[in-house]
C-alpha cells in the first residue's frame, strides 16, 4: 500500500484506466444483444427489431466510471489517496453512527408534519415503517437466533386474517383484536417451531417456506372461514378513543373544531405503526439484555455449544419463533385495517422474501440497520419505477453490489448485549503470578 506522502504515479492511472475498458467491454458484450435489441411481434405477427443502443451507451458507461472509481479507491494498484478516502469515510461513519438512530428517530417523528400535504408520501412513509416492523419480528428469529425462516409471511396473514375476522364477527374494536392477532399469530410460531427442533440450515429453510405456503393455500381454500381468493372486504378502521374520522358532528374533525380532511386518518395511522414498530424495537433491544436473548445468540453462534453450556435449545428456539411471529401478527393486524381489505394474494412467498433481504442486507441482528435498508429499499423500488422493466435489473444489480462490499449488511457493528460499564483494574500480584506460570 503507498504512503500519503508518495506522489501520485502514472502507473495507477493507467490500471485503473485499462481495468475501466475492459469493464466497460464487458458490459458492452452483456448488454449489446440483451438490451440493445428489442423484439417486438408486428401487425403481421412478423417479429420487429427495435435498436436501443443509446440506452446500452449509458449502460457501458456507467460500468467504465464505476470500475475506474472502484479501481483507483481499491484496486490492487490504486492510488495513493484511495486509502486516505477510505480511511477518512470509515472514521466519519463510525464517529456518526451513534447520532444515527436519534436522527432517524426525529425524522420518523416528523415525516407528517414535512409532508401533510403530500398524500403518496404518507402512504410510502407508512410501507416503510410496517417493513421495518416486520423486519424486527424476522431479525429475533434469523438476525439474533440465526434460524433461517423463509416463511414468515404466515405469521403475517395470521395476524391480518385474525383481526379481520374477530373484528368483523364479534365485534371487537382494533386495540381489543390487536393483542389477540398477535397471541394468535405467537401460536402458530410455536407450532412451526415444534416441528422443526432438530432442523438447521437449509432443511430449516425449506420446511419454513413450505409452512408459509401452508397457510396460504388454507386461506385460500377455507372459502367458509376467510372468503377463499375474494378475501375480506369491509374490514373496520381504528377511531381515535372512538371518534371515527368521518365528516359527521361526531367524528374525529367536529370534536376537535377543524375542517375535515382525509389525511387525519392517514397521520392517524402512521403514528400507529411507528408507535408499535418503536415498541417492537425497544422490547427486542431489552430481550437482548436478558438471559434468552444471550441464549439466542449462543443458539446462532454454535448449536452443540449451547447445550453444552446447559441451556434449553428447545426453549430457545421456540421462544424466538413464538415472539417474532408475535411482531408479525401485530404488523398483519395493521395492514388489514389500514388496507379495509385482505386476501391471499397478499402473502405470498415474495413478501418473505423481500422481508428477509431488508434483514440481511441491514445487517443481521442490527435494527438500526433494518430500518435503514427498509428505508433504502422501499424508495429505491419507487425511484426506479419510471424505469419500468429495467427497475429490477438495477435493483438487483446494487443489492449484488450491497452483499459484495458490504457481505455483514449496511450496519455490520452494533452495541455488545452485555459488556462492563466500568473499568477495573487487575492487581499486580495476579499479573505477576501469571507472568510466572506462562514463563514455567
Amino acid at each position: 500500500m503507498p504512503r500519503e506522502s508518495e506522489p501520485f504515479q502514472p502507473s495507477a492511472l493507467a490500471a485503473a484506466l485499462k481495468e475501466a475498458v475492459i469493464a466497460a467491454a464487458v458490459a458492452f458484450g452483456l448488454f449489446g444483444l440483451m438490451v440493445g435489441i428489442k423484439t417486438d411481434q408486428g401487425p403481421t405477427s412478423a417479429l420487429v427489431f427495435t435498436t436501443r443502443f443509446d440506452i446500452v451507451g449509458i449502460l457501458v458507461a456507467i460500468a467504465f466510471v464505476g470500475r475506474f472509481i472502484f479501481a483507483l479507491l481499491h484496486g490492487r494498484a490504486r492510488a495513493p489517496f484511495g486509502g486516505v478516502v477510505s480511511r477518512h469515510l470509515g472514521t466519519a461513519a463510525a464517529r456518526s453512527a451513534p447520532y444515527a438512530a436519534t436522527a432517524f428517530l426525529i425524522f420518523a417523528l416528523i415525516v407528517p408534519i414535512v409532508f401533510y400535504s403530500n398524500r403518496y408520501w404518507l402512504d410510502l412513509a407508512i410501507l416503510i415503517v410496517t417493513y421495518a416492523m416486520l423486519g424486527f419480528g424476522l431479525n429475533i428469529v434469523v438476525g439474533l437466533a440465526g434460524l433461517l425462516d423463509l416463511g414468515y409471511v404466515a405469521f403475517y396473514a395470521v395476524g391480518a386474517y385474525s383481526y379481520a375476522l374477530l373484528a368483523q364477527h364479534f365485534g371487537w374494536s382494533f386495540w381489543i383484536c390487536l393483542p389477540m392477532a398477535g397471541i394468535l399469530a405467537a401460536f402458530a410460531g410455536i407450532l412451526l417451531g415444534f416441528p422443526v427442533l432438530r432442523l438447521r440450515g437449509d432443511y430449516l429453510a425449506i420446511v419454513t417456506l413450505g409452512f408459509g405456503e401452508i397457510i396460504r393455500l388454507i386461506l385460500l381454500n377455507w372459502q367458509n372461514l376467510t372468503g377463499g381468493p375474494n378475501g375480506i372486504s369491509g374490514v373496520p378502521r381504528p377511531s381515535f378513543f372512538g371518534l371515527p374520522f368521518n365528516s359527521s358532528e361526531h367524528g374525529f374533525a367536529a370534536t376537535f373544531g377543524l375542517s375535515y380532511s382525509a389525511t387525519h386518518r392517514t397521520v392517524f395511522l402512521y403514528y400507529v405503526i411507528l408507535a408499535l414498530a418503536l415498541l417492537t424495537n425497544w422490547v427486542t433491544l431489552r430481550l437482548r439484555r436478558l438471559p434468552i436473548g444471550r441464549a439466542w445468540e449462543a443458539l446462532r453462534e454454535d448449536e452443540i455449544a449451547c447445550r453444552a453450556l446447559g441451556i434449553n435449545t428447545t426453549t430457545t428456539k421456540l421462544t424466538a419463533f413464538a415472539i417474532g411471529a408475535m411482531f408479525g401478527g401485530f404488523a398483519g393486524a395493521f395492514f388489514a385495517t389500514r388496507q379495509g381489505f385482505i386476501s391471499p394474494e397478499s402473502f405470498t412467498f415474495s413478501e418473505s422474501a423481500f422481508v428477509l433481504a431488508i434483514v440481511v442486507l441491514g445487517g443481521m441482528g442490527s435494527q438500526l440497520g433494518v430500518a435503514l435498508a427498509a428505508t433504502v429499499m422501499l424508495c429505491a423500488f419507487e425511484l426506479l419505477r419510471e424505469f419500468d422493466q429495467y427497475r429490477m435489473l438495477v435493483f438487483g444489480a446494487a443489492m449484488v453490489a450491497i452483499m459484495i462490499y458490504r457481505p455483514r449488511g449496511l450496519v455490520s457493528a452494533r452495541t455488545p448485549s452485555v459488556f462492563l460499564r466500568g473499568r477495573k483494574d487487575i492487581p499486580p500480584e495476579l499479573v505477576a503470578e501469571a507472568r510466572t506460570e506462562s514463563a514455567a
